[in-house]
């Protein structure tokens, strides 16, 4: 049997945390970092290695993944903080963090100009923090062939299927159209709550109405029973559902997508009322003016 790689994490949020923790249960030697260290140590107890940097992370791996917030992050850490740098010749940097099309190209050339001896792998997920713990994210892989043997123990521990799409870059473009789907179903789940409240109909008796419903899909169904309960603790903030929409905006022509456009200002709005660390669906709670 081969030896197992080495997998350094980079970030442990919401969703590296997770990822990290089925890693180390799958087997894998895996090292973790985090700028905070709370999270580190939690992972220790599972039998991660901690780091002390980035750059020591890196350093030690075969494997190293980033799942932060965005490319202001992801560039944090593997710039500002030598984690790029460190890598050893050959290692795989799978980037999973959503960032869109001209930050992957951006941390692409990077690469190419500053560590051509490095593979960088596109691979942004499909899932929240539930299927993150569960490792039932879908993966959008791209990059090189060559890497998709060595990432394969990785990508089955973290996820129910990985789909390989092409050249690093076409990950994702795939995610942002999983995004813009998600954006929808989440507003129209969320404004047909609003408008039963509007009507005087209550979220329990919407949830009834609904269940079994064929043109209600399984992504509705999980989120309405936590509408009902006015539980809107964010399984995907707010916020990055508009950060991710923005993005998606960002590569396509804005005036062939108005009506994305227009659900972008209204999330934004909501967002600076104060809403954006509340789960997406929180539209509903911001659209109704007084109790359900």
């Amino acid at each position: 049997m081969a030896q197992q790689q080495t997998v350094a994490f980079l970030g442990l949020g919401g969703m590296g945390r997770p990822m990290a923790a089925n890693a180390l249960r799958a087997g894998l030697p895996t090292v973790v970092w985090n700028r905070t260290p709370g999270s580190a140590q939690a992972l220790a107890d599972l039998g991660a290695q901690v780091a002390g940097s980035a750059a020591e992370a890196a350093g030690r791996a075969a494997i190293a993944v980033t799942m932060v917030t965005d490319i202001v992050a992801v560039t944090a850490i593997v710039v500002d903080q030598g984690a790029l740098a460190a890598l050893p010749p050959g290692a795989i940097w799978a980037q999973m963090s959503t960032i869109g099309v001209a930050g992957t190209e951006r941390l692409a050339a990077l690469v190419q100009r500053e560590r051509p001896d490095v593979v960088y792998v596109d691979a942004p997920v499909a899932g929240s923090r539930g299927p993150a713990e569960a490792g039932k994210l879908s993966i959008y892989a791209s990059g090189p062939i060559e890497a998709r043997d060595r990432l394969a123990p990785l990508f089955d521990a973290l996820g129910q299927r990985t789909l390989w799409v092409g050249p690093a870059g076409q990950g994702s473009r795939l995610k942002l159209v999983n995004n813009m789907l998600l954006a929808f179903l989440a507003e129209g789940v969320s404004e047909s709550v609003a408008m039963a409240h509007a009507l005087g109909i209550g979220t329990e008796t919407v949830l009834t109405a609904l269940a079994g419903n064929p043109i209600v899909p399984p992504w509705a169904e999980g989120k309405l029973p936590r509408m009902a309960r006015d539980d809107y603790s964010p399984e995907f903030p707010l916020s990055l559902a508009l950060k991710d929409l923005l993005l998606a905006l960002d590569a396509v022509d804005p005036a062939e997508f108005t009506v994305a456009g227009c659900l972008a200002a209204q999330w934004r709005r909501i967002v600076d009322r104060g809403f954006g660390g509340d789960d997406l669906t929180v539209v509903a709670r911001a659209m109704t003016p007084g109790p359900a």
